[in-house]
Formats: structure tokens, sequence, C-alpha cells
């Protein structure tokens, strides 16, 4: 069974190479890779880093690592970001890196409402040992074996930097969000290979949205802040391949709670590799939230994969204008992870 499962995950790599970005479950505790827009949305100064590892079950793994910071500027009504990405795959050592500048700036359109707009310009390179990919015309469903050779058979990917490019706009009130992004918009050539089909990053369009109601209003609980919950969706397109994710929280003082569902749809043969996912966290007063999240995939090759791992810490503090400290940003704060 197990190779089985190996073989459909090569031929899913074979497409990832060409259409496809890592994700994150956690996706509310990276806005800066969620979208442009939301650089500097805390309007504080916020640190973070994520972490994932996915289908640790089989011979090989699926690493993803996050690093980012940005700060908001009261004066230029703008938020300013630094974002570093690390993706690796063990099996072909295929590995990216990402350092991206992000810049968005803030109009208010109203006492409760705001619209931000976010670029991002990022440079990458990618390598990778392509000696173990299974190609289509490898496979013999016949006599259920593989052929040693392939007229599409590459055995190196040499690394290549390339530059790309992105923007997102958001709008927002302190209870609802709802924000459009589209990455890799100058469709970077991200290979040296004679394939025009793998050569060039497609767009990727996302649309995000959320919602959220604090128990406090009501009168049940006297802090608005420390008791709520929230409903969040994140679709995303790229190639082929489209995604949504959905996740829905509740906070509960200085703790997180929530659960999630992802699906992936293809015009390809491989559909609906979906899962289900939990999260637990912890958002403490001094400005640090930590976040573990696991996946359960519900999809046909999903039980021997043995999920992923997720883990998410983010610290937040207000740096400038000291008088402004304790109030509430009247931009809606990401989610649940966002909210102390």
């Amino acid at each position: 069974m197990k190779k089985v499962i190996l073989l459909l995950l090569s031929l899913l790599l074979v497409q990832g190479l060409k259409s496809q970005d890592f994700h994150f479950s956690q996706f509310f505790a990276g806005p800066l890779n969620l979208n442009p827009a939301l650089t500097g949305s805390s309007e504080l100064t916020r640190v973070g880093i994520n972490y994932r590892k996915q289908w640790p079950g089989l011979e090989f793994d699926f690493n993803g690592y996050s690093a980012y910071i940005d700060h908001y500027s009261f004066d230029l009504q703008s938020g300013f970001g630094l974002v570093a990405n690390s993706y690796n795959e063990q099996n072909m050592s295929l590995n990216t890196t990402e350092l991206g500048f992000l810049y968005s700036y803030n109009l208010r359109v109203s006492d409760y409402g705001s619209v931000r707009m976010g670029t991002q310009m990022t440079y990458a390179t990618r390598s990778g040992n392509l000696e173990n990919l299974i190609y289509g015309d490898q496979i013999d469903i016949f006599s259920r074996s593989i052929n040693p050779n392939s007229i599409d058979y590459l055995d190196q990917l040499e690394q290549f930097g390339y530059f790309d490019l992105g923007f997102g706009l958001m709008y927002g009130t302190p209870n609802f969000w709802l924000g459009m992004s589209a990455y890799h918009i100058n469709n970077p050539k991200m290979m040296n290979t004679t394939y025009s089909e793998y050569e060039f990053l497609p767009i990727k369009y996302g649309f995000q949205a959320g919602w959220q109601y604090d128990f406090g209003s009501s009168g049940y609980w006297s802090n608005d802040q420390s008791r709520n919950v929230s409903i969040m969706a994140n679709y995303k397109k790229q190639g082929v391949f489209s995604q949504l994710d959905l996740n829905t929280q509740t906070k509960y003082d200085s703790f997180v709670f929530g659960v999630g569902f992802r699906g992936l749809m293809s015009t390809s043969e491989l559909k609906n590799y979906d899962s289900v996912i939990g999260l637990l966290g912890v958002s403490l007063e001094n400005g640090v939230v930590l976040g573990y999240s696991y996946d359960w995939m519900i999809s046909q090759v999903g039980a021997n994969t043995k999920g992923s791992h997720e883990f998410s810490l983010r610290y937040q503090f207000l740096a400038g204008d000291q008088s402004s400290r304790g109030r509430r940003s009247r931009f809606p704060p990401l989610g649940c992870y966002d909210n102390f």
C-alpha cells in the first residue's frame, strides 16, 4: 500500500513542480504569506515563525519554514514587512527559498472601516535532484511495473533564481474582513529546462474572508476581546489546482480552540486531497501567541501519510507612540490569533 501511495504522491509532485505553492493550515497565523495588504494590519510591531512537517509517515518528508516581521507607521499610515520562507522535500532534495519585502497603505473610509492595499517583491531560488521522480510514460499499468527510461527524464534541477511580484487588497471593519490577492503576477521563469510547460510559475489567486463575534458584547462576559468566536475562509487557485480552507475558532481567555477543513480539487486524475484540521493555541497577555495544529487526511491516500504537524509562534508589541498603548486597532485582527 505504501508503494502505491508513494507512486501517487510522486505523480502529484510532478504536477506540483509547475503548479502549486506550499501551504500552511494555520494560514491566519502567517498574515504576510496570506495577503500583502495585511502587512502592518495589527498596527503594532509583529514578529513570527511558522513550521510545517507534512506526511511524516512516508519515506520522505515535506517541510516548510517561514519567518516574518512587520511594523505599522501611524505617521505614514503604512505597513512595512519582511518575510523569509524555505520549503524542501527530502526525496528529491527539492528546495525553494524566498525573501520578500512588503508594503501596504491603510486608507480609512469610515470611522470603523478601512481599505488596505499591499504589494510584495520577492527574490526566490530553487534547486533539486530529480533522479527519483516517476513520470507517466514509465508506468506500465498492465504489468504493474516501472520502466527505467522516460522521454521526460530530468536528472538535476540546477539552482536558479527569479524575481516574483504580488499584490493584495483588503477591506475590514472591527468584526469583518474581506480580501483578495494575486501572486506570481509576472509569471516568473523558475527552472532551467527545455520543457516550456515546466518553466513558468502560474499566477496564484486568493480570496479571504472572516467574521468575528465577541461574546462580551452580549453581556455574558465583561471582556469583549478575551472571549469570542470567529469563522475564516481562504480560497486559492493556481494553474489547474484550487483549494478551499475553512476554519472556525473559539477564544476563551488565554486559550484558543479551532477546527478546520481543507478541500483540494483538480482537473487532473488526482482529486480530493482533503483534511480535517484540529487546532490548540495559547494567547498570553505579554503578546506571545503559540499554536499547534494537526491535519487528518481523509482522502484515499490519507492514513499511511500520518497527516501533518504545524507550529506557529508570534510576538507583537507596540513600538512608537506609547500614548496609544492598550488601544484596540480599528482594523480587524486576523482571527482569534490577533485577539488579545
